[in-house]
């Protein structure tokens, strides 16, 4: 998690964090990630309204990283600066 100025935990992540993700994360990352919260995050999941494209295995959720990237904008940041 990100710390801001007094050390306080904030909600987010860091480009570096999100450049180093695996191809699919749990939700739980993939909300922290959107900076949203437990119960919004599965809601919207459920409701097929997720903001990224979700596998479904099982019972549970996994993110693609690579659509996360293109929602948050990260994959354009790492291409203009290479």
């Amino acid at each position: 998690m990100n710390e801001d100025r007094a050390g306080r935990r904030t909600t987010g992540m860091s480009r570096e964090e999100l450049l180093a993700l695996p191809a699919a994360i749990d939700l739980e990352t993939g909300n922290r990630a959107l900076a949203l919260g437990r119960s919004k995050g599965y809601e919207l999941a459920r409701r097929g309204l997720y903001p990224c494209r979700l596998l479904r295995l099982g019972n549970a959720y996994r993110v693609v990283t690579a659509d996360l990237h293109a929602v948050l904008g990260v994959a354009e940041a790492a291409r203009e600066t290479d």
